[in-house]
């Protein structure tokens, strides 16, 4: 039984995890590891993990869930988030959320921009309780499917917090860890 979920920053050893949920979530879509490690090694990239603290076990826990950004000196872009299926709507995705504004937020970014496939209502609707705003749509944006996606975008200056289901422990401040297994690409 899941009883909180902590975050942390995405280290290499997280990628085979990483890349299951994605081809569960995403499909033919799905980064492969090549895709996974080249924009971890991006500049202005950070990259965070959910794992459950669970009260009836000891040790690590599987990753249910993961989000990116990417920080180009004026907006961030949200370059991913996933949750495991069998956690969804558990406000992990939520967690995720808060942390990639509050990074933002920490980084000065004006705003957040993200893309979401037309058809993803749940995301759509979570995008926008965190105030997100619909800017117009990329045609075949996601590919081999051939959907088209919203372009989204939340205004920094016009949120005060953002919306937190729950309190979880916060990667934004965390120190990157001293081994070389660490992959948050994290340049910022």
């Amino acid at each position: 039984m899941i009883t909180e979920v902590r975050l942390r920053p995405l280290r290499s050893g997280d990628f085979d995890r990483v890349l299951q949920l994605e081809r569960q979530l995403f499909g033919r879509g799905a980064w492969t590891y090549g895709m996974l490690a080249d924009e971890l090694a991006g500049l202005g990239r950070w990259y965070v993990v959910a794992e459950p603290e669970r009260l009836d076990r000891a040790g690590d826990q599987p990753v249910v869930g993961y989000a990116g950004l990417w920080f180009d000196g004026d907006v961030t872009q949200i370059m991913t988030i996933g949750v495991d299926p069998d956690v969804q709507r558990h406000g992990v995705g939520r967690q995720l959320m808060d942390a990639l504004i509050e990074r933002s937020r920490k980084v000065k970014a004006e705003a957040v921009l993200l893309e979401v496939r037309v058809d993803n209502a749940p995301a759509i609707e979570m995008y926008r309780d965190f105030g997100f705003q619909i800017l117009g749509v990329r045609k075949r944006y996601y590919q081999p499917e051939d959907m088209d996606a919203y372009t989204m975008r939340l205004d920094l200056s016009e949120v005060e917090h953002p919306t937190a289901d729950a309190a979880v422990e916060s990667p934004v401040d965390a120190p990157a860890a001293d081994t070389p297994d660490d992959a948050t690409g994290d340049a910022a």
